[in-house]
């Protein structure tokens, strides 16, 4: 059982079969990476302080992976899980200044795995899942930040901050969030403001290079988040329908979470105090955000996907048990961790499941024999190494993921800003109907793709 002098190890053994099971078992299941790990690996091959998709920190921790260990698939489901633990760990760290309770934190983390966010999904590192280490930091040092007001808290805040928004703009609704927070605390804390606004400073200046990114390619990444958001089919049942179904798709996800939730209370009321400054922060922290992504649904009529948000409920455990801590119900306590190790363990077992059942996956692709054929036509033809592949992110990707002499990724959008020199070794990738008829080079088809190589004879 867990009590307080175990408690440091049981929450490190955690850590560490959490880490390793959603390590391996992707590792070993699938044959490729999954879509956006390669689209991230693709972005970093020629690292910029902005994409057309998303902002870098993705690319830029992908692309450090991969200077380490080059195309090794291991490595990247590490990374994923890497930044799934640290937020966990700063979860821990901040559920403990709440309660000042490490058996209560632990209660408050654990039960995030029932969240298909934190398992399930994790293992394809994305924008999604570099958002979760930043969101969890940012808010924890928030908090030390204006309980202690150190300044050195304040800067740490600042840079998270800015580290979270640079893995994706969706991290804004925590910033606002915090902001609010701020607001209905103006004048109880006015010590902390000026730092506050240093925080920002800091975060601005972090930020000034992907700014001026943004500026001198028309602001592509925000209207492709527009159009990813069917802003630019909007309807006026879109307004509803929408929100509707975004109410529905979280209620479901949540399920499990709940119950583990109920599972442990004696009663099943609580009576909020708005005037606990822990209450209305955990809830500005864990709701408000929520509610921001529901009434820009209902404002904008947009489509909410799924996974955008991933990190949302990462404080959700830690809420729940604050506001029924005088409800639980310890007797319940074997119950309730019997129930945390059937969801620790079948989303692991599902996931093996569709990994073998479902043969359509992108994971089944074979994306390291299809650059070893591609690598093998080049040698025949031409005597330079291949420096650039043109395409998609998915195909062109993964060939400059596994090609051996790892070439620079492009697509359409900057093929038209930069000229290219053909005799450095180039790939183009696409429709082969249609670039077999413009192909001023060799080429190729390994279904369903054409190659038109360029190179050097």
């Amino acid at each position: 059982m867990v009590n307080n002098k175990n408690i440091s190890k049981v929450f490190f053994l955690f850590i560490f079969a959490h880490l390793a099971l959603w390590t391996l078992i992707p590792f070993l299941s699938n044959i490729n990476l999954p879509l956006d790990t390669i689209e991230a690996l693709a972005w970093g091959s020629k690292l910029d302080w902005g994409f057309e998709k998303h902002p870098p920190f993705s690319a830029f921790a992908a692309q450090f992976f991969f200077l380490i260990f080059g195309p090794n698939d291991f490595a990247y489901y590490l990374l994923s899980q890497i930044f799934v633990i640290i937020a966990f760990i700063f979860v821990f760290k901040f559920s403990v200044e709440i309660f000042k309770d490490k058996i209560l934190a632990f209660l408050s983390l654990i039960v995030l795995e029932s969240i298909y966010f934190y398992n399930f999904t994790s293992p394809e590192f994305n924008v999604n899942v570099s958002q979760l280490p930043f969101w969890a930091l940012t808010i924890f040092y928030f908090w030390k930040s204006i309980k202690e007001n150190k300044l050195i808290y304040w800067m740490l805040f600042g840079i998270f901050s800015a580290l979270g928004f640079l893995s994706k703009y969706l991290f804004i609704y925590i910033l606002l969030a915090l902001f609010l927070f701020v607001i209905l605390n103006l004048e109880k804390n006015k010590k902390f403001i000026k730092n506050y606004f240093l925080s920002i400073i800091v975060s601005l200046i972090i930020l000034t290079p992907h700014f001026f990114w943004l500026f001198q390619n028309d602001f592509a990444t925000i209207f492709y988040g527009l159009k990813r958001s069917s802003l630019d089919e909007i309807e006026f049942l879109n307004h509803v329908i929408n929100p509707l179904r975004f109410l529905l798709k979280q209620f479901i996800i949540l399920i499990p979470f709940f119950l583990m939730i109920f599972l442990i209370l004696k009663k099943k009321f609580f009576k909020l105090d708005f005037k606990n400054e822990k209450s209305v922060f955990l809830i500005i922290i864990s709701i408000v955000p929520f509610l921001l992504m529901l009434f820009t649904s209902i404002i904008t009529g947009a489509n909410i996907r799924t996974m955008w948000m991933t990190p949302f409920y990462l404080f959700l455990g830690t809420l729940f048990f604050y506001i029924f801590r005088k409800n639980i119900d310890f007797k319940k306590i074997k119950k309730f961790y019997m129930l945390f190790l059937f969801f620790f363990f079948l989303s692991p077992a599902l996931y093996l499941a569709v990994s073998i059942i479902d043969e359509t996956k992108r994971t089944d692709y074979p994306g390291k024999e299809i650059s070893r054929l591609v690598q093998n036509k080049w040698n025949d033809n031409f005597t330079n190494e291949i420096r650039i592949v043109i395409g998609d992110e998915w195909f062109a990707g993964n060939l400059s993921y596994h090609l051996s002499s790892r070439p620079i990724w492009m697509n359409e959008l900057k093929i038209k800003s930069i000229e290219i020199d053909n005799n450095q070794g180039v790939i183009y990738t696409g429709n082969p109907k249609i670039l077999k008829k413009i192909c001023p080079g060799v080429f190729g088809t390994i279904k369903p793709v054409g190659y038109c190589m360029i190179g050097l004879k």
